[in-house]
């Protein structure tokens, strides 16, 4: 079962919002960013109906497909993790449109965390997902979870040609400016493989040059 709007059993929400969604981050990301967030909510939605949890498809695929928009340029100064500009980005597109201030909320927290393991799978099953959804797509996490015909459903509705490489392509270009952002987080790891000079902010060494004098 594939056409434009639905792969392996799940489809894109027929609404007003998803739509809007759709139209702006097919305007505002590249065609690797777009692919990937569509199949993050293909792959987080799949994740959903296998753990038997009940989400709601609107705000995953908002969130899904605005989890990575603080990659792109405009953001590059902002001084912040890419993850809380994709979120505060979400957040200002659902406030203008009046969604209910809880459902902002999630799609918030859902892409504000979604680098961080360990957290958002104890969480409402949209804040869970877009991070299944996530590590699905770039991890590999839970790969055989899906079967192979699911998986190849999403994949033929979005492609991922040398996806791998040019993720990392992304993600360095994304954080590479604010640098000091990546202190903490997974995305150090990037700019150390791929940003010659760059030196990881050290968590130890943080606390015992602190100002404190015991």
């Amino acid at each position: 079962m594939t056409s434009d709007f639905s792969a392996a059993g799940v489809r894109v929400p027929d609404s007003k919002l998803a739509r809007e969604t759709t139209e702006l981050v097919r305007d505002a990301a590249s065609d690797l960013i777009y692919d990937h967030s569509r199949r993050v909510y293909f792959f987080g939605a799949l994740q959903g109906r296998n753990r038997d949890l009940s989400f709601d498809p609107e705000l995953l695929y908002t969130a899904a497909m605005f989890h990575d928009l603080g990659l792109g340029e405009p953001f590059h100064g902002s001084g912040r993790r890419f993850e809380v500009d994709s979120a505060d980005e979400a957040r200002r597109f659902l406030r203008a449109r009046q969604v209910p201030e809880d459902s902002v909320r999630r799609v918030w927290t859902a892409i504000a965390l979604h680098t961080t393991p360990g957290i958002p799978e104890f969480m409402e099953p949209e804040v869970a997902l877009v991070t299944a959804g996530v590590e699905y797509d770039v991890l590999g996490i839970g790969y055989h979870d899906l079967t192979e015909a699911d998986r190849a459903a999403v994949v033929a509705l979005h492609p991922r040609p040398d996806f791998k490489q040019r993720i990392l392509e992304a993600f360095t270009e994304g954080i590479r400016p604010k640098p000091e952002t990546t202190f903490g987080n997974v995305k150090a790891d990037v700019l150390a493989h791929y940003v010659p000079g760059f030196e990881r902010g050290d968590f130890v060494r943080t606390i015992l040059d602190s100002p404190w004098a015991e």
